[in-house]
């Protein structure tokens, strides 16, 4: 989705439900982001429903919405704005996952939106672990021998195959969230359990 038009305005997809100690590097970015853009002579416009972080401050973003990050909410604010650009990387996993969301059901291409900074080409290719590690297989990058499931059964026969100890990864969790090393197979399982709370998708290797 990529164009020459002349972005006037943009939609930045903020740091969210923060907690103390929990994902400052997000609100930091977003502000920095909101900043430049400023400086590119940008007209920005911030959903974040988190009053408490500094990208929300008067000045930073020229127009801030306090709704939840999501496609509903996006795109009733897109709707209103009519902006020419959005951008996804600066929310975390909550507005990846809406962004990406939006973009594959055609949402942003309705509105003529497009995607600024990091593609959600390359944002799939990095959340989803099984096209990662097809991404490396392409250009011959050693990686450990994985297995991307979305059931647990597939989970134990990849485990099988692969003998422990085992790495489980939660695929689209940016945090780590439901990842760890597991020594034999009750503590795979639990794991696996934990993991499969966070995520559709999950990863076994070596």
């Amino acid at each position: 989705m990529s164009t020459n038009k002349k972005i006037k305005k943009a939609v930045v997809l903020g740091s969210g439900a923060l907690k103390i100690g929990q994902a400052g590097e997000f609100d930091y970015s977003g502000s920095q982001a909101l900043k430049a853009m400023k400086e590119e002579g940008i007209y920005t416009v911030l959903i974040n429903p988190n009053i408490a972080t500094i990208q929300t401050s008067e000045g930073i973003a020229d127009k801030v919405y306090f709704l939840p990050v999501t496609p509903y909410f996006v795109e009733e604010i897109i709707k209103k704005e009519s902006p020419d650009g959005i951008l996804l990387a600066f929310g975390g996993q909550t507005a990846l996952n809406c962004g990406t969301e939006m973009y594959l059901s055609g949402t942003l291409q309705k509105y003529g939106v497009e995607v600024l900074g990091t593609s959600v080409e390359a944002i799939m290719t990095t959340e989803d672990r099984d096209l990662f590690v097809k991404k490396l297989d392409e250009i011959d990058a050693k990686t450990p021998v994985s297995q991307a499931v979305e059931t647990m059964e597939d989970a134990m026969r990849a485990a099988n195959e692969i003998g422990f100890p085992i790495m489980v990864r939660s695929a689209y969790a940016l945090g780590g969230l439901g990842s760890g090393i597991c020594k034999d197979m009750d503590e795979f399982k639990t794991l696996c359990e934990s993991s499969f709370a966070y995520s559709k998708q999950i990863l076994v290797e070596e």
